[in-house]
């Protein structure tokens, strides 16, 4: 087993509420241990860029509370070429650091993948950092309880709106590949129909929802529509509905960027300190090339190839027949 003595921790690819109390977790656990701890800000721009700083049980101050993340993030496409991978190994080769901990989504997982194969000798722990949670491997990725809790928040004040004025109203929300946020948030606000980019709903289907609403007296309809369903973006679905639908006033809103900011929840503190934690012990047991995770509320870890590649990920089948069974 390799005795690591020095290791890096870096954020990458979209921000996700949770990471800073994660970035605490490891600071303060590798110091524990008796390890040297580096701090690498813009992700793996950082690393080609040399743009590292020595951080202590300080440096991670009063930082539980904050989104965002106080070490900053990027997408490096610089970091996908052999050039670049090369001056990132040199650059922790000169720091003498021998271990990494990776916090991001899967653009970040496959990087740190290839750049392990390609150097082995950096061992390497992956932390699911995506409000996505879309990744095979821990049941709820840091990021994903604040971020589904501030959409649950706005449709609630959008709900307020459109009961006032008899409106129609699309949302769409974050999710390209996974439709997590759209399902639960939908749940939670009573939708009257949610948008999936893992199930086509027929624009027919929905008319026909929005119709029946309307004759058993609904004042208000909102549609939740994830940003990677099928029929396109939430302004021609809109257009698509509005043509078809007479007695409700359309309207749209894109709630975006919202969704990653603001101060994690109490569930992402406590998931980014426990993830944290587990990474730097997995890495002085000598694990590499391996997520961390939680899974039926216990840490576990999954291969970064299986949390990268596994089909077995998926939408709760009781979710989804409940959402639709609720909103009628």
């Amino acid at each position: 087993m390799q005795k690591i003595s020095k290791l890096a921790v870096l954020t990458s690819g979209g921000d996700a509420p949770g990471m800073n109390p994660c970035i605490r977790a490891v600071v303060r656990t590798a110091i524990y241990n008796g390890l040297n701890v580096v701090g690498v800000k813009q992700g793996y721009k950082g690393l080609i860029e040399n743009d590292m700083y020595d951080m202590n049980k300080r440096s991670v101050s009063n930082i539980l509370n904050l989104g965002g993340t106080i070490l900053k993030t990027a997408r490096c496409l610089e970091f996908r070429t052999d050039e670049g991978m090369e001056t990132a190994y040199q650059n922790l080769k000169a720091q003498g650091i021998d271990a990494l901990v990776v916090i991001g989504g899967d653009g970040t997982f496959t990087g740190a993948l290839r750049f392990s194969k390609k150097y082995p000798d950096i061992q390497i722990i992956g932390v699911p950092g995506t409000i996505d949670n879309d990744l095979y491997g821990s049941t709820y990725t840091l990021g994903f309880d604040t971020a589904t809790n501030t959409v649950i928040e706005a449709i609630d004040k959008i709900r307020d709106t459109a009961d006032a004025h008899d409106r129609l109203f699309f949302i769409e929300v974050m999710g390209r590949d996974s439709g997590a946020i759209a399902l639960r948030a939908g749940i939670s606000c009573g939708a009257e129909a949610i948008l999936l980019p893992e199930v086509e709903t027929a624009i027919a289907d929905l008319i026909a929802s929005i119709k029946t609403g309307h004759l058993n007296k609904k004042s208000s309809s909102i549609v939740i529509v994830a940003e990677g369903d099928k029929h396109g973006g939430v302004y021609d679905i809109a257009k698509m509905v509005e043509k078809e639908v007479e007695h409700y006033d359309i309207k749209v809103t894109i709630l975006g960027h919202l969704q990653r900011g603001g101060s994690p929840s109490s569930f992402d503190r406590i998931l980014g300190s426990r993830l944290g934690f587990a990474a730097v012990n997995a890495l002085i047991a000598g694990e590499t090339q391996h997520m961390v995770g939680l899974r039926a509320n216990e840490i576990v870890l999954t291969s970064l190839e299986e949390a990268l590649t596994s089909h077995e990920f998926k939408l709760e089948d009781d979710l989804m027949q409940m959402a639709h069974i609720l909103s009628i």
